[in-house]
């Protein structure tokens, strides 16, 4: 299959994974003059001693020289460390439990790598091995024009990684190539095996926060941040049932066992406190104190556009997501002032965490995100004060 349209070279970015080896191999069936990049983000050693990205960037060049392109090398580890790094650490401070990928595709992905491959290599385009697509497909020079690109969830919906690319910026998105977008991961895999890379096809997935690796969060975090010890209180009762060193080793929704000698059995976070540093824990997976049925964002970022009577204070219906291996849920998108919008569910959700990004879906188009700050009364302060009312009506 030969080039359609007027692109001629693109940058792919390429990690030692199946997935950009596959792009970068699709690419260059269909003609493309391939150039493949190496992106270096982080310079930790791992516990053998041995930096783990010299382990993928070998891995990569092994791949490039297999399939005939050039492989090249970048060093990003500054930038990381000031746009993504250094913010992230900032906000898990404060009790907050922020996206670095997110912000990481942003801002480097589709912006400082997309500027040097345009600056160094006269790039076209850029490529990932994201599963996602675009309303232009390959035809991204027709999607300079005023009516832009969407963003579009990928062929194989357990894979999609629209969620991560949702503040991915316009002017990127019109110079970026998915090749995966169309293609099962079970395939990718096939390819890989078909044209003699069956090592990169059997590699394990790299999953999880990208900087951490093979590490344990926890541990890697404390390397950080100063330990802050506070009080495990109990939700239902207000007592304190135990100590904690530090907020930001919890997240929403985690269990914690055997609280106080055992006395709760397990328990799960329901809230943190970032002034008093208080945890707050409930019994019970699916206590009521876990789901929220409301919270707020702040002024989404909309990729090609803004929903059809956003602008002009209407609610709008829409599909929400914030995780990625949650199903989007329909939802009621109200503007509230200039600077955030008010996120209704269609049901509760369990552990809805400040912090974490809010994803806009309209079927099969990515919108865009915003990020939680505050979230409504849980199902359980709402049972509480309906309580309260009913007493109060009987004395």
């Amino acid at each position: 299959m030969t080039v359609v349209n007027s692109l001629k070279r693109v940058v792919c970015g390429v990690s030692g994974g199946v997935d950009s080896a596959v792009s970068a191999y699709v690419l260059k069936q269909k003609g493309y003059e391939v150039i493949g990049l190496f992106m270096k983000n982080w310079d930790e050693k791992d516990e053998s001693g041995q930096c783990s990205s010299d382990r993928d960037k070998d891995d990569a060049k092994f791949v490039c020289q297999h399939i005939g392109i050039p492989f090249h090398e970048v060093n990003f580890v500054k930038e990381y460390w000031n746009d993504v790094f250094s913010p992230f650490l900032k906000e898990y401070q404060t009790g907050s439990v922020p996206n670095p990928d997110i912000v990481c595709n942003r801002l480097i992905k589709f912006g400082v790598f997309l500027r040097y491959a345009q600056t160094q290599f006269s790039a076209d385009a850029v490529a990932t091995g994201h599963y996602a697509r675009t309303s232009v497909g390959e035809n991204l020079l027709s999607g300079e024009s005023n009516h832009g690109v969407k963003l579009l969830k990928a062929v194989d919906s357990w894979k999609d990684q629209t969620y991560f690319l949702s503040q991915i910026p316009q002017k990127a998105l019109q110079r970026a190539l998915f090749p995966l977008g169309g293609l099962l991961k079970s395939e990718v895999k096939q390819i890989a095996s078909e044209i003699g890379l069956q090592k990169i096809a059997r590699k394990k997935e790299s999953m999880g926060i990208c900087f951490v690796g093979k590490r344990k969060f926890p541990s890697f975090i404390g390397e950080y941040i100063e330990p802050k010890p506070g009080n495990i209180i109990n939700v239902e009762t207000g007592e304190v049932v135990g100590t904690h060193h530090g907020i930001h080793h919890y997240t929403l929704g985690q269990k914690l066992i055997h609280v106080n000698h055992g006395r709760f059995g397990k328990c799960f976070i329901v809230d943190k406190d970032r002034i008093t540093q208080d945890v707050i824990i409930a019994p019970g997976t699916n206590h009521p104190a876990l789901f929220n049925q409301e919270f707020y964002t702040t002024l989404p970022y909309w990729i090609h556009q803004e929903p059809d009577g956003f602008s002009e204070g209407r609610s709008c219906v829409l599909e929400c997501r914030f995780q990625r291996t949650y199903v989007p849920v329909t939802c009621i998108v109200t503007r509230c002032d200039k600077d955030q919008v008010r996120v209704t569910l269609n049901e509760p959700m369990r552990a809805i965490t400040p912090g974490q990004y809010a994803v806009f879906y309209h079927g099969e188009e990515c919108l865009g995100s915003g990020v939680i700050n505050t979230r409504g009364p849980s199902v359980y302060e709402l049972q509480q004060n309906k309580e309260r009312k009913q007493n109060i009506k009987v004395s």
